[in-house]
């Protein structure tokens, strides 16, 4: 038989060990404590800079709206006088067609830009390729690592404010001043459905040889000499349209992607503060484990 002396001390022995292993797992709670404290303070800061930047395109959608409905008076009714004139696409035996993409150089809008990229894309698979004008820095990266050799030329700068008519004057400009004679021009944009929708599409853009051959223009009794003037302001009207249009689906995008992130880092600060909280509660509950532990030990000995 054993004396109560060494009893108390091989039960001593025995607590070491147990002590021992335990502080490793104590340390490994206070490290994943601190890092999910680091992580809810990251996600609560994401938060703000997202709110913040949802309640800003909020106010710039607003803005933007205004100037999408005074462009649309621009564009509409460059198409209701080729509507009346019955201005058609020339039929020609070697048809040279170019499309103007209007996006601009800011993302975190969702996939506004992507979808304009995309429909290019599938237009090319389907018709064969054009010649490109792109406007903003999204749609000219994209394509131009799927498409290299169909720009023509490219604009940047677009979309940090409201598009103006000078804007798109100036774009209109430049794009006259290509050297090739094209018998097809289109315009292709985002058009604004509603404030969750949008839809990549087209505007016919006439060339003055489409213009000339009108059934009906000789009605609007236009001089020959402004002829060109006409081909060139009709696109800018257009371009106008174009620009102011999916500057306000960029807004309206923007809008709704930032709050969907807000509610996502919502939703993730839920999680980490529910993990924290049992983190925690099993330091406490293993720190507690450990001083009933040492308290028997010792009342032992």
């Amino acid at each position: 038989m054993l004396s109560r002396t060494a009893r108390s001390a091989l039960r001593a022995a025995a607590a070491v060990p147990t002590r021992a292993a335990a502080a490793p797992a104590g340390v490994a709670g206070y490290a994943t404590l601190r890092e999910i404290n680091d992580r809810l303070k990251s996600m609560n800061n994401m938060k703000k800079i997202t709110n913040t930047m949802k309640v800003v395109a909020s106010t710039k959608l607003t803005r933007a709206s205004r100037a999408m409905e005074e462009s649309r008076k621009y564009g509409e009714t460059s198409q209701e006088v080729f509507e009346a004139a019955e201005t058609k696409v020339p039929e020609v035996e070697e048809k040279k067609s170019l499309i103007i993409v209007c996006s601009s150089d800011r993302g975190l809008c969702g996939g506004i830009h992507s979808g304009l990229s995309r429909r290019i894309r599938k237009l090319f698979a389907e018709e064969g390729s054009s010649d490109l004008v792109v406007i903003g820095e999204k749609c000219r990266a994209q394509l131009s690592r799927s498409n290299p050799q169909s720009l023509q030329l490219t604009f940047a700068g677009v979309g940090r404010n409201v598009p103006t008519f000078a804007d798109a004057q100036a774009i209109a400009d430049q794009v006259s001043l290509l050297p090739t004679e094209y018998t097809d021009v289109k315009i292709l944009y985002n058009k604004f459905i509603n404030a969750t929708s949008y839809e990549p599409t087209f505007i016919e853009a006439f060339s003055e040889e489409a213009i000339t051959q009108s059934p009906n223009f000789s009605a609007f009794e236009v001089e020959e000499e402004s002829l060109s003037n006409l081909r060139e302001y009709s696109l800018a009207n257009s371009l106008y349209w174009a620009l102011a249009e999916g500057h306000a689906c960029e807004m309206s995008s923007r809008r709704n992607a930032m709050d969907n992130a807000t509610k996502n880092a919502g939703e993730m600060i839920n999680k980490l503060q529910i993990q924290y909280n049992r983190s925690r509660q099993a330091v406490i509950t293993n720190e507690l484990v450990e001083i009933i532990t040492g308290a028997t030990a010792s009342a032992d000995m």
